[in-house]
């Protein structure tokens, strides 16, 4: 609910106050200070707890991570690949400025994006439970394939939208599978750690789909970097094929 209503609340600030965006992200700092004064002092971890048949160990250590590795690779190489076909969605924000959406209106384009993830989120994860993930993973990169067309020929303001719907569908068919995947595949004593792994692997893989992004935006244009990342993502869809049966290989190690 965060994410729709945190871009809500954006909207409405910068319609207030007449797009004053240094005092839209001060006001942003409140939540955020609450957040961490929550953590610090609101929660308390329970104390881990060794997987049976298994003591505790130090998750960076060469056996653990050797152990790790087996477990969980194929859904890591999986991760990277995807998050390779799909650059940051402030893309989609500075596409939405360069299609003449007012600046005010941009965020309302997140609550979107964000909106259309949340609902499809939960279907999805029924039905993966009934047909496995791969074909939910592949039809995920065609929503994201069919996104970066529109976003590619957009020139108002509807055409973008509808591009970013796309997206938001593409991200409610992919990433909650993602984090199933990484929790059934990883040994529960070392889950944490393989989600810290699996979140390294894809955060590079982004930083580099972004700086690809980017450079073909400086010296092409919005267009070519939808273009590429539809080509990426076709790529990537295929790929499915090849390496998510043996990610489904690694849930039911």
């Amino acid at each position: 609910s965060g994410a729709v209503i945190g871009p809500l609340l954006a909207s409405v600030l910068m319609l207030a106050l007449a797009n004053d965006f240094r005092s839209v992200f001060w006001i942003a700092v409140l939540p955020g200070l609450l957040s961490v004064a929550l953590l610090a002092f609101g929660l308390r971890e329970p104390a881990p707890r060794a997987e049976a048949g298994h003591p505790a160990a130090a998750p960076w250590s060469r056996k653990t991570l050797t152990r790790l590795l087996r477990a969980t690779g194929p859904v890591v190489a999986l991760g990277a690949v995807f998050t390779l076909a799909r650059f940051s969605p402030a893309f989609l924000v500075l596409r939405a400025g360069q299609a003449g959406v007012p600046v005010a209106l941009v965020p309302l384009l997140v609550v979107a994006m964000n909106a259309v993830q949340a609902a499809s989120s939960y279907p999805v994860g029924r039905l993966s439970d009934r047909i496995g993930p791969a074909r939910l993973l592949a039809a995920g990169m065609g929503c994201l394939v069919a996104s970066d067309i529109v976003l590619a020929l957009a020139g108002d303001g509807v055409s973008v939208l509808a591009g970013v719907v796309l997206w938001g569908l593409h991200m409610g068919l992919t990433q909650g599978l993602f984090a199933a995947l990484v929790a059934d595949a990883a040994p529960a004593a070392l889950r944490g750690t393989a989600f810290g792994l699996f979140n390294l692997v894809t955060g590079v893989a982004l930083l580099a789909a972004s700086v690809v992004a980017g450079g073909l935006w400086d010296a092409i244009g919005p267009a070519a970097t939808f273009v590429a990342g539809g080509a990426f993502a076709a790529a990537a869809g295929i790929g499915v094929a090849f390496i998510a049966p043996a990610a489904q290989q690694g849930r039911h190690a």
